[in-house]
């Protein structure tokens, strides 16, 4: 049987019996994978990982280390707020990576979508290679991959920097507790864990992080308005009630003519995707209310320097996919 294939009789886990019953399952199968040895986690703050870390923790205790780097495409605040959380609320094994430079060199004047997934999958493998060079005893690493992930990479959606992106010389086996799992059920998974809601119901966030959001050819200038804008649509639509599943902001790498202070101004369109969805494999657009979507254009165009208009995408999966690239 194929690991990486949802059996058909896996029950869907929507309750916190079925939540603890996979947990003990999966805690007696990590501890029979790792034994003594040592496991080094990706962990981005995501739900994914967060669930991942929590769930080896319990498994396995001081034997996880997490590393938590930083490759400068993470959404406003959220390296520090990964360092507060998991370091001083949770009591985690963490070591910060400040890695910036060196994606975001690796990824210049790179626009082909799959390229940068490539880049940044490889970069991380090798982030994690040099840390566990350091430690005594890493020989497993730890992933959120979940079934999505899976089913996209094997259809040729995209890549996944968490599948299918290892080379041949990668020396680590892989820990991927929640691989079966669909999103909502990895969530379901979390609360059974004990982890709070504000991690729990944390906005879905790709591995490249904003590296896809920043279409085309990342520049740090326009990074910087995608990471911007980000955070006043974050701000804005987690106002609404119910709160979409997901919602974040794109930027094209397309410059159009604008008016500023009565002189042309060449800037880059902000482009607003609100969607819901069960399991991330279809979507559907979500209603912005118009005075909310004027509220956050007239915000963006006013805070976030080199963007001159706002767009909202309207597009439901399939035919579009969730994420721009």
């Amino acid at each position: 049987m194929d690991p990486n294939v949802r059996p058909e009789t896996m029950e869907r886990i929507t309750t916190p019996e079925l939540a603890r019953a996979f947990i003990d399952e999966q805690i007696a199968a990590v501890r029979a994978q790792v034994g003594d040895r040592k496991v080094l986690l990706a962990l981005s703050g995501g739900v994914d990982s967060s669930v991942v870390a929590a769930l080896l923790i319990r498994a396995i205790g001081d034997q996880l280390v997490c590393v938590h780097v930083n490759h400068g495409l993470l959404r406003k605040g959220e390296p520090e707020q990964v360092i507060s959380v998991f370091r001083e609320e949770l009591g985690a094994n963490l070591i910060y990576v400040d890695a910036v430079d060196r994606f975001l060199d690796k990824l210049a004047g790179v626009d082909d979508p799959e390229t940068k997934r490539k880049i940044i999958g490889a970069e991380f493998i090798d982030v994690f290679a040099e840390e566990a060079s350091k430690l005594e005893g890493i020989e497993f690493l730890g992933q959120g991959t979940i079934y999505p992930d899976i089913l996209e990479s094997k259809d040729g959606i995209k890549a996944h920097h968490n599948v299918g992106g290892m080379p041949e010389e990668f020396d680590f086996e892989l820990v991927e507790p929640v691989k079966l799992l669909y999103k909502d059920e990895v969530r379901v998974v979390g609360k059974a864990l004990g982890l709070p809601d504000s991690m729990v119901y944390r906005q879905p966030f790709p591995g490249p992080g904003l590296g896809v959001r920043c279409v085309g050819a990342i520049t740090r200038d326009r990074l910087e308005a995608v990471r911007e804008a980000d955070a006043i649509v974050r701000e804005e639509i987690g106002r609404m009630d119910p709160v979409p599943w997901q919602y974040f902001v794109a930027i094209p790498d397309v410059k159009t003519t604008g008016v500023k202070d009565g002189k042309r101004y060449m800037g880059w369109a902000a482009v607003i995707r609100a969607i819901n969805t069960v399991d991330a494999v279809t979507a559907r657009s979500v209603e912005i209310p118009w005075e909310m979507l004027t509220r956050i254009r007239d915000r963006i165009v006013a805070e976030v320097p080199g963007v001159n208009r706002v767009l909202w995408d309207l597009s439901d999966k399939p035919v579009s996919t969730i994420e721009w690239e």
